[in-house]
């Protein structure tokens, strides 16, 4: 029998924050101050509400807070003024105060105080609100939970009187219907129902609220399901129907039997138990529409399967073998340039659960001689190292116990170095790995630790000394120190550098970090916050932008490196990346290099198996190329793609690559690790990430969703639509193909019912996500949910919203019928394709490059790279076979090698010949690139105007439809009218043939409406 799976998303609540406590509450930023507010969090943990006399009740949501602190004493003399008309002296507030960070993105923070009565209360608040947040089950709570959540919310919201205003409710129900719908629903249900009316909250209980969704937004969608099964014969479903729906489509045809079994009588009768609100009905094993309503909207029909959200995966392989959530530039909360550092990103990032954090350190230029972190000479404001690194200790484990790696750009000088290391030292303490695991000694062909093996421990990615020469300076540093001399003076330890770092990289991390020109200094603290600023308020041109861009010069990080901080670095050592051939045969697997996305690009069209094979040995990292000042994102999902570990983003930039990021990672209990499927793991199997057949041991997948209708997508009169994308290898991704019908003016429940969406050929699920996004008719986002495909779930399900930060909207849901199943090729369809298929003649190069292109990935943002042949050929003779790889496969050569070398001899004989030229060289000349990033852009422009004529179409098609209803509606109701008034006037039985006279005329207007319909629906569909 099938079993139910048991959604424990609870965490419990104290019994003293749902009791309350008294606080005076205040607000810096915007100066408020509310004395005696009476403080609690409902049972479930969802609200944090306040409520003082005389004014309304306030609630946040505890999704929304990021984190709970000790506040300091607050510098404003207003509030200190305030707080002591109210008894409470500046002397006595130390340890009183309460501080609550929350937020609905990363960068848009706000922050409340609360001021205790005393220490002892403050101290056990903060420690229960910390116990409760970071539920991150709770954002996956299923639509019927987020209607009961609703109802909370509301019930909290009461005004100075204690009660639930009505205006409270028909905002929630604004959109597409009148206040008077709302003000009958509420009648009927015996609630009051005036514009100004208001609502004892006792008499406003969740099963009214429950019926009230129900009579303003009617599930006819669900209705339509349920008379299908049954029929549309009773008003009930069997328990053989149930069980037939149940196995037919709730459940994925391709799962193992034994795990999970199929449904029978027994199971059916346990829902029909828990969710049939009728008894007389439960008694005769019968399911009403209203039950089955219930059912479909519970924590049972979940799109994804829910043990996926818990810790799930091993975390015993080595650290190559996982993904790990990473940042770039992670102090900055805007654009690259003249952008704004902030040390609460460190905090906001580390709590989202990333495990990689970038950290650029300067040499500070005040008295105290403090290292600073900013974007190198970008006329970004500058923060403090120490700053940072007390932030780092107080978040790193708060959400995730698993191991952060620092990656230090490292721009100091050796004395700012030594302070850097004593900070991290110091702050850290036993948080900070400063040896290697003896487990897991730095040695060539030793694999690096687990995150088990990790836990709880802070690594820092520094180039490192070479062995003898970093224990030459230590012990040079050791006898200056004893002698009573700096720690590090300018004239100690002078090596040539080039010697001290072992395979230095100084182009690793190569960011746009530039040297101004006098004009612009950076050292100019009050120069860089005006620019900042300039940038916020968008008082900068494009022009400015362009030219302080130009005159910028690349500064590389320094390889002068000292030797306290050398010997911190252990199993993030970055080096020069020499090609993948010197990378294999040194197989040292604590190395790591670093790639922009340009690059990284490069080296997957031309390398993607060794890419895949090198990532399975060791770890790389991909950040943002330098043209991104906008701090926009590439698609990270080439790179996971090819196994990368380190895929950075810019987190403060909520766009499409960054939802993916969080979608993706919210698997394995948001704990900033996914362990890479199997055949990305290990070193006796092959995977070309360009693959277009399904890979050995891995079986394709058909996925097809149906977008059934919205419910609650918007408080507006607008319309929406629907798209649904899939993102995973080249082959398997298809964006921007699939998207529904516009329904417009109707926010609060469009019905869809599109024809099914099918990705047919899925050959890795374990890579690929869904993505459903809902837009209005401006196409402004309104909602969006990351699925991934391997852990989806089959069958008719409600899909709940997140906001572009990935967070959970309250209501918004999507209605969808997923069907998953084995793929199976329509018979010779794929030799058909694959023969008719133009790619076929292409090099693999060129296959490569428009398989990006169609990841929308342009062949601009593709770097060069060297070929990769060995550079450890001691004769310096080039290795042809090697030069001549292709980028299939390592193992593959070209045939032409011996006939080229033949040619070569014959040539020399008789005349020159004239040099061939190849049609991949062509294609690298400037002028054909340059043509071909015309092409692209005036391509690109003409689809978007045509996705702008089409929208325009589409909205007047609706509307004229929109109009044809209402003009039928009127006429039809106009003859029942006249119909009507006569009955009455003359008596029913004198009235027959008139009756019948307008019976008629209502079935001509009814066919001539439908005729209308159709002749309508062709054009909008060929629009």
């Amino acid at each position: 029998m099938a079993k139910p799976y048991e959604f424990n998303w609870q965490k419990e609540v104290p019994s003293f924050l749902q009791e309350g406590a008294v606080f005076d509450r205040y607000e810096e930023e915007s100066f408020v101050f509310e004395p005696n507010c009476l403080f609690k969090v409902d049972e479930f943990g969802f609200f944090l509400t306040w409520k003082s006399e005389g004014k309304e009740g306030q609630v946040l949501e505890c999704s929304l807070i990021n984190s709970i602190r000790s506040g300091a004493i607050p510098k404003d003399p207003k509030i200190l003024a305030a707080l002591e008309a109210v008894g409470k002296s500046e002397n006595d507030l130390e340890g009183r105060i309460v501080c609550v960070c929350s937020g609905t993105d990363l960068v848009n923070i706000s922050f409340t105080y609360m001021v205790a009565e005393n220490p002892e209360v403050t101290k056990q608040w903060v420690e229960g609100l910390r116990s409760i947040i970071h539920n991150f089950r709770a954002n996956n709570v299923s639509p019927m939970t987020c209607l009961k959540k609703h109802w909370m919310k509301l019930a909290f919201m009461t005004n100075t009187n204690g009660k639930i205003p009505v205006r409270s409710i028909t905002r929630t129900f604004a959109s597409g219907k009148t206040e008077k719908v709302i003000f009958q629903a509420l009648k009927e249900l015996g609630l009051p129902s005036g514009k100004n009316d208001e609502i004892e909250p006792t008499a406003f209980s969740y099963e009214k609220f429950y019926e009230l969704t129900q009579k303003i937004c009617p599930r006819t969608d669900i209705e339509d399901l349920f008379k299908k099964i049954n029929g549309d014969k009773t008003d009930y479903l069997t328990v053989d129907q149930l069980v037939s729906f149940l196995n037919e489509h709730q459940r994925d045809p391709r799962l193992n039997e034994i795990l999970f079994p199929f449904y029978d009588a027994k199971r059916a009768m346990q829902i029909i138990e828990m969710y049939e609100p009728d008894e007389d009905l439960k008694k005769k094993g019968l399911i009403s529409s209203d039950g089955f309503c219930r059912y479909l909207m519970s924590d049972e029909n979940a799109p994804v399967f829910l043990d996926r959200l818990e810790l799930y995966q091993e975390m015993d392989h080595p650290l190559a073998h996982y993904f790990i959530s990473s940042s770039h530039n992670t102090y900055l909360t805007g654009r690259q340039f003249g952008g704004k550092s902030s040390v609460e990103m460190y905090r906001q990032v580390l709590l989202a659960g990333c495990r990689c954090v970038e950290l650029d350190c300067w040499d500070g230029k005040g008295e105290d001689q403090e290292p600073i972190i900013t974007h190198g000479k970008a006329m970004c404001t500058d923060i403090l190292f120490k700053d940072v690194i007390q932030a780092i200790k107080e978040t790193a484990f708060v959400t995730s116990e698993y191991p952060v790696i620092l990656s230090f750009e490292n721009h100091c000088s050796k004395y700012q170095q030594y302070k850097m290391s004593k900070y991290c030292e110091d702050l850290f303490g036993d948080l900070l790995l400063k040896q290697a695991l003896e487990s897991h000694p730095l040695e060539p062909g030793r694999t690096l630790p687990s995150p088990n093996d990790l836990k709880r421990k802070i690594l820092i990615k520094n180039k490192r000394l070479k062995p003898e020469v970093e224990k030459k300076q230590l012990e040079a540093l050791r006898s200056m120190m004893e002698a009573g001399e700096s720690a590090s003076p300018a004239n100690i330890l002078e090596d040539d550098n080039e010697e001290e770092i072992e395979s230095a990289d100084q182009e690793e991390e190569a960011h746009p970090e530039f040297k101004f020109g006098n004009e612009l200094s950076a050292d100019d603290l009050g120069h860089k916050e005006a620019v900042a600023n300039s940038v916020k308020k968008g008082l900068v041109t494009v022009e400015d932008e362009q030219a302080w861009m130009a005159s910028y010069k690349y500064v590389g990080a320094t390889t002068n490196i000292h030797p306290y901080l050398s010997t911190m670095i252990n199993y993030a050592q970055p080096v020069k990346f020499q090609g993948f051939h010197v990378a294999e045969e040194r197989n040292i697997h604590y190395n790591m290099s670093s790639f922009n996305e340009s690059v990284g690009l490069g080296y997957l069209k031309t390398h993607a198996i060794e890419f895949v094979n090198y990532n399975k040995r060791q770890m790389s990292r991909i950040y943002p190329k330098g043209g991104r000042v906008d701090s926009s994102n590439y698609m990270p999902q080439i790179f996971w793609n090819a196994g990368c570990q380190m895929v950075s983003l810019n987190y403060q930039t909520p766009d499409l690559a960054m939802q993916l990021n969080q979608g993706k990672f919210e698997y394995n209990g948001s704990c900033g690790y996914l362990l890479k499927p199997d055949f990305m793991r290990r070193p006796d199997r092959t995977f070309d990430p360009f693959s277009e057949t399904p890979v050995d041991g891995v079986i394709a997948a058909t996925c097809s969703v149906q977008v059934i209708s919205g419910q609650f997508l918007s408080d507006k009169k607008i319309g929406t639509y629907v798209e649904v994308d899939m993102y995973g290898l080249p082959t398997d991704t298809i964006r921007k193909e699939f998207r529904t019908r516009m329904v417009m003016n109707n926010g609060l429940n469009p019905v869809y019912n599109e024809e099914s969406f099918v990705f047919r050929k899925v050959i890795l699920p374990d890579l690929a996500v869904l993505r459903i996004a809902v837009y209005d008719d401006n196409n402004k986002l309104i909602g969006q949910r990351i699925l991934p495909l391997d852990g989806l779930q089959a069958g008719y399900r409600h899909i709940s919203l997140r906001n572009e930060g990935n967070k959970p909207l309250s209501l918004p849901t999507i209605f969808c019928n997923i069907v998953l199943k084995t793929y199976v090729p329509d018979g010779f369809g794929d030799i058909v394709d694959a023969l008719s298929d133009p790619k076929k003649f292409l090099s693999i190069t060129e296959k490569r490059a428009d398989q990006m292109r169609a990841m929308g990935i342009e062949t601009s943002d593709i770097a060069d790279v060297p070929s990769d042949t060995s550079k450890n050929d001691k004769k310096g003779k080039a290795n042809t076979a090697k030069a001549n790889v292709t980028p299939q496969s390592s193992s593959e050569l070209r045939p032409t090698t011996t006939a080229a070398l033949a040619s070569g001899v014959e040539a020399k004989k008789g005349i020159e010949l004239i040099p061939q030229v190849r049609i991949e060289d062509l294609k690298q000349m400037k002028a054909y690139l340059k043509h071909l990033k015309k092409q692209q852009k005036e391509l690109n422009s003409l689809k978007k105007k045509h996705a702008k004529e089409h929208s325009t179409m589409q909205k007047l098609h609706c509307t004229q439809v929109d109009k044809i209803v209402a003009q039928y509606d009127k006429e039809k109701s106009t003859h029942e009218k006249i119909l009507e008034k006569a009955m009455k006037k003359k008596g029913g039985s004198n009235c027959l043939e008139m009756k019948k006279e307008t019976e008629i005329k209502i079935q001509t207007l009814t066919s001539d409406h439908k005729s209308k319909d159709r002749s309508s629906s062709p054009a909008m569909e060929q629009s």
